[in-house]
C-alpha cells in the first residue's frame, strides 16, 4: 500500500511543470513567432490589469469516449480543433509539462494580429492547464478536463483570466475580448465532440470574480504581444 501511494504521489508530482522565471522557446515551430514570448515572466490572473473574470465552457460528449479518450484526442489534436483565423503551435514533444505552445491570431489577408504562446503548467490523462505569459490578451489559467456524470462524459474548459494591459481591458469593456473567448471555446469543444461523432451545444458560466483594475499593472502594455507583433509583421 506505501508503494502505491509513493508512485501515486510521483505521478501527479510529474504532470506539474517545473518552476521556471522566463519563457525560452527552443525549436521554435515552422511559421511561428516565439520573438513575442522569448524571456518574458509567466503572468497568472493576479498579476493582470483588468476587471477578473472566471468562465467555464462544458459540453457532453455522451458515451461515445470515456474521459481519459477525451483528454489523449485533445491534447492529439488541439490546433485541429481551433477556429479559423487561430493557429496553435505545439512544441514537438507535444502538451506535457514545462512545455510551450505559441499562437497565432490572424486577420484579413492571413496578416498576424497578435503572436503569443502558452506554457503547459500541468498535464496528466485528466486534465491539463496552461498559463500566459506577459503580453498576452488576459493573464491568467486555462484548464482542460473531462469528467464522468453519471456514465455520461462531460469536456469543459474553464478559464481565469484579468485582460494584461488597459488596451485589452478596453476590448473586454466593448466586448471584443469576451467574444474572442466565447468563440475560441465554443468551437473548440463542439469541433471536440464532432471528433468521437457527437452533435452538442456547449453551456457557458460566468462569474464576475473581481471588478477591480489594478492600476499598478498597467505598466504591463510595455509588453504588449498586439503591439509587438504589429511591429514584429512591420519590419518583417
Amino acid at each position: 500500500m506505501e508503494n502505491q501511494l509513493n508512485d501515486t504521489r510521483s505521478a501527479r508530482e510529474d504532470a506539474w511543470a517545473k518552476p521556471v522565471d522566463k519563457f525560452k522557446v527552443v525549436n521554435a515551430p515552422a511559421g511561428s513567432n516565439p520573438g513575442t514570448v522569448n524571456g518574458l515572466r509567466l503572468t497568472g490572473p493576479i498579476r493582470g490589469f483588468g476587471q477578473m473574470w472566471q468562465k467555464t465552457y462544458t459540453a457532453r460528449l455522451g458515451t461515445q469516449a470515456k474521459p481519459v479518450d477525451v483528454i489523449r484526442a485533445w491534447k492529439e489534436n488541439f490546433p485541429k480543433f481551433w477556429p479559423k483565423g487561430n493557429t496553435f503551435y505545439p512544441s514537438l514533444a507535444g502538451i506535457k509539462p514545462g512545455e510551450i505552445g505559441l499562437i497565432t491570431t490572424s486577420g484579413p489577408g492571413n496578416v498576424p494580429m497578435i503572436s503569443t504562446g502558452v506554457m503547459v503548467i500541468y498535464a496528466d490523462d485528466e486534465s491539463f492547464s496552461f498559463m500566459t505569459p506577459e503580453g498576452h490578451p488576459f493573464a491568467g489559467m486555462v484548464t482542460f478536463s473531462a469528467s464522468d456524470d453519471t456514465g455520461e462524459t462531460v469536456a469543459q474548459a474553464q478559464v481565469l483570466i484579468r485582460p494584461n494591459d488597459p488596451i485589452y481591458e478596453i476590448s473586454f469593456r466593448v466586448g471584443i475580448g469576451h467574444k474572442m473567448e466565447d468563440d475560441t471555446w465554443h468551437h473548440t469543444l463542439k469541433s471536440l465532440a464532432a471528433h468521437f461523432g457527437v452533435q452538442t451545444t456547449v453551456e457557458k458560466k460566468v462569474i464576475w470574480v473581481d471588478p477591480r483594475v489594478q492600476w499598478k499593472e498597467a505598466k504591463n502594455i510595455w509588453h504588449n504581444a498586439g503591439i509587438r507583433t504589429a511591429i514584429h509583421t512591420a519590419t518583417t
